[in-house]
């Protein structure tokens, strides 16, 4: 079992300002009409305690050093309140195609042939399982409708369908998330990079006596699909946090009302496969992968990763137009907004996706130009010296 520290103390008024383990730390602030200390999340953290007075409910204090969780210690109640909220709200972002993977299997496995699944996506069990593919949140979606809509008790199941996701499920993330040192750490981390997850329901946590409840916003999702993907979504967080600690984690998903709980005092234990160096890598490799996502447009995003998926067979304007069922006007217009073009998009994908298949030195230049989309090899060679300055030649053999 992992050790796990007590869930609340007392900080008596003539203490200094310090963090729980005594470290000093001048995001600890004192609230001196109630005698109760607080680290801020960020550079404008609202403090939700007890409704005492205004210096101690609703401070807002910059942060000074990069302290994430939340928390308050209070002498009157002698318990710990967390209050972990996420970085970002809007669930509409890329994913990676390992969560569609997921959804077919889960499909496969209750009678649901994967042709069906992914009726109306465009995409093939092939491409899911292709390295480093993503998809849109709207394919994801057709794929969840799809499953809504099956005559099987069991392919419609919300909860058996998030019991299959796992640490490994969400690539370097979930490696972040096993190399984390404490379980609030791995929640933090998780909470700061939503967008690398799969997650639809925005989850939030809090802590309310001896336990941590684990609830989701799901206001801004489409309704049809809403109830199914809280479930979901809350089956999967619990399966997680259950294997972070081999197990040993005692957790409690309960449908009614939507949450999963387990004891606070699990907060602070150390995780089994804890790893500072690995957690640094794998945090840096995060930032940077959601640094890229977060500084594009949502259309430019949804933009680039269809013509990811339709290079090798109709990377064209009217076929990614029709995908987001817009003309193709407007799409060349909604772009121009944005900054880019279609051309522009079409070519960075190229450039990035040749660069890859290059660097592997597994395929000729006359497969790799099959694979961008050109109808010739001299094309392919063409468009790299535009890219490059210089052709490919030497990379490959035509």
């Amino acid at each position: 079992m992992p050790r796990s520290p007590s869930p609340g103390r007392t900080i008596s008024a003539s203490s200094s300002a310090t963090t729980p383990s005594g470290s000093a730390c001048r995001c600890w602030r004192r609230r001196s009409s109630t005698r109760t200390w607080a680290r801020c999340a960020g550079p404008t953290y609202s403090s939700p305690g007890p409704s005492r007075s205004p210096a101690s409910t609703r401070s807002r204090r910059p942060c000074t050093r990069a302290s994430r969780a939340a928390w308050t210690w209070s002498r009157q109640t002698d318990r710990v309140t967390l209050l972990l909220e996420p970085e970002i709200r809007d669930w509409d972002f890329p994913r990676r195609a390992t969560g569609i993977a997921v959804l077919v299997e889960h499909a496969e496995a209750t009678g649901m042939p994967a042709r069906t699944a992914l009726a109306g996506t465009g995409l093939s069990v092939r491409y899911l399982a292709e390295a480093g593919r993503e998809v849109t949140a709207e394919q994801e979606l057709r794929v969840v409708r799809n499953l809504i809509r099956s005559d099987r008790p069991a392919t419609r199941s919300a909860v058996a369908l998030g019991r299959r996701y796992r640490v490994a499920s969400f690539g370097i993330a979930g490696y972040a998330l096993v190399s984390s040192r404490t379980l609030a750490d791995a929640m933090d981390f998780a909470l700061r990079y939503l967008d690398l997850t799969f997650t639809f329901s925005i989850p939030h946590a809090r802590v309310d006596g001896d336990d941590v409840v684990i609830a989701a916003y799901s206001d801004t999702l489409p309704r049809d699909v809403r109830a199914f993907l809280v479930e979901r979504d809350l089956a999967a967080i619990e399966a997680v946090l259950r294997e972070l600690f081999l197990g040993d984690l005692p957790t409690r998903y309960d449908r009614e009302a939507a949450t999963v709980t387990f004891p606070a005092s699990f907060l602070e234990a150390e995780l089994p496969r804890a790893s500072p160096a690995g957690m640094a890598l794998a945090e840096e490799l995060c930032a940077e992968l959601a640094g890229r996502q977060r500084d594009t447009g949502p259309l430019v995003r949804q933009v680039r990763i269809l013509i990811a998926q339709r290079l090798s067979y109709d990377p064209s304007l009217a076929g990614v137009a029709a995908a987001l069922s817009v003309g193709e006007r407007t799409l060349r217009r909604r772009l121009a907004v944005d900054g880019t073009s279609y051309q522009g998009l079409l070519d960075e994908v190229r450039a990035e996706l040749a660069a890859q298949l290059l660097a592997t030195g597994s395929l000729t230049v006359a497969q790799i130009a099959r694979r961008l989309g050109y109808a010739h090899a001299g094309s392919f060679v063409d468009a790299h010296r535009r890219w490059h300055g210089r052709t490919p030649t030497g990379r490959g053999s035509a």
